[in-house]
């Protein structure tokens, strides 16, 4: 049996080791000289577009962005994208990504923490700047992500990071920035996707509430005259809940759960960010009167009901942008962000302007995380941009052929690229 052991865990040693040293980028030096990039129709962002625009940032910072050829340096190098289109980098917004390596293999997964209450779960501190995953994203311009926990009924807190570090350290943006709350559903859902059945009333709603309840009156409380010694870290973490410094998300999907998850958030005078929201477009008055953004799951996705339009997850992000509500998209999960864009493409199909989609992935994201300095393409803002030959909206046609973070032009090879070549190499040779 010993035998048995030494010998799996040597395959595994063996395994771990061949695939960490394939396919590993090393990050970016920071940048030394003012890049000027010329020609390309800038999306910003914010909605805005920008035809035959320049853009030049230096020591990491946007300082021109427009029309006019003679704002840029005569020391700085040019980048022609002429006929290409430029993107803020897409930020992944509520994932997983460098907590979770191998979804089978239980030893790379470190998403989430025993019990109920974890405040103080910083996810940070786990985040992977190794993965091999982040490389495969980059391709395809998510340069950002929002790394969330998982589990509990509060899960910890969130970090804003960028995808091209040495460490966590390095990665942070936005460290330890959002709470993250999982609030109950009023009902059960049976069955499973291919064989539904009839939802039944949760019995246990009102205590699992009085039970969140219970947890931020005390932490409520714990904020008004914290201790100078014997800190409770799970109501120390709530601090920034309290006096404004980390956002309070709340996930939930239906109707009866966001109203009352908004509601119990105001009585601590809190505006909370709904996550998944696969309701909200039911109640967009109410989301409105009280100021409540949403992260939206992904549109390709079944209705919550079935007398629901089969489109519906398609068509919510037209009628919440209608309804003057404050949204992004994010999607489940951590190597299922590559397809983070073209997601936010079906938003277009389904009626919604492309800038308001793309705003959805970056600057919408920024806004309601509060972050002044990524997000869209302005002056002075982090120059974390990229450039595609195509729509990076559309599978087809997007081709990212260079991205920057912070000013960093960053290396866009990764491990499938070299699969992909090696076989290329092997089946049709050159000559």
């Amino acid at each position: 049996m010993n035998h048995i052991i030494k010998y799996t865990l040597l395959n595994l040693l063996v395994f771990f080791n061949s695939s960490w040293m394939t396919g590993q980028t090393t990050p970016a030096n920071p940048q030394t000289d003012i890049i000027a990039i010329v020609g390309g129709t800038i999306h910003v962002g914010n909605g805005e577009l920008i035809q035959n625009g320049i853009i030049q940032f230096e020591k990491g910072k946007i300082t021109y962005v427009g029309n006019e050829p003679q704002k840029i340096a005569a020391n700085a190098r040019k980048i022609n994208a002429t006929g290409k289109e430029i993107y803020p980098g897409f930020i992944a917004a509520n994932t997983n990504l460098g907590l979770n390596e191998i979804e089978q293999v239980k030893a790379t997964i470190d998403e989430s923490e025993i019990g109920a209450m974890n405040a103080n779960i910083r996810s940070i501190i786990a985040y992977n700047t190794d993965s091999r995953v982040q490389a495969t994203l980059r391709s395809n311009g998510v340069l950002l992500a929002e790394v969330a926990p998982r589990g509990g009924i509060i899960s910890g807190q969130s970090s804003l990071v960028q995808l091209d570090a040495w460490n966590w350290e390095d990665a942070s943006i936005c460290t330890d920035c959002a709470i993250h709350l999982n609030w109950p559903s009023p009902y059960r859902f049976n069955g499973w996707w291919a064989e539904p059945a009839a939802s039944s009333v949760n019995e246990k709603y009102v205590k699992e509430i009085d039970r969140i309840k219970l947890f931020f009156d005390e932490a409520y409380a714990y904020s008004k005259n914290p201790p100078t010694s014997e800190k409770n870290l799970r109501y120390e973490a709530m601090l920034g809940v309290f006096n404004g410094t980390k956002k309070l998300m709340i996930h939930a999907s239906l109707s009866k759960a966001i109203i009352a998850a908004v509601l119990f958030a105001k009585e601590y005078n809190l505006t909370p960010v709904i996550v998944d929201g696969e309701d909200s477009w039911r109640i967009t008055s109410f989301l409105k009167e009280h100021n409540v953004p949403v992260l939206l799951s992904e549109t390709h996705n079944l209705p919550q009901r079935e007398d629901d339009d089969i489109d519906i997850n398609f068509k919510t992000p037209k009628l919440l942008n209608d309804a003057g509500i404050l949204f992004g998209l994010k999607l489940n999960g951590f190597w299922q962000q590559r397809n983070l864009a073209f997601q936010a493409g079906q938003m277009v199909a389904f009626g919604l302007d492309k800038e308001k989609a793309i705003a959805s992935i970056t600057g919408n994201i920024a806004k309601i995380f509060g972050q002044k300095n990524i997000g869209t393409i302005e002056v002075y803002k982090d120059a974390t941009l990229f450039i595609s030959e195509g729509d990076a909206l559309d599978m087809k046609t997007n081709r990212v052929t260079s991205a920057f973070i912070q000013g960093r032009e960053i290396d866009l090879n990764n491990h499938q690229k070299d699969l992909y070549q090696k076989y290329m190499n092997k089946y049709h040779p050159k000559n």
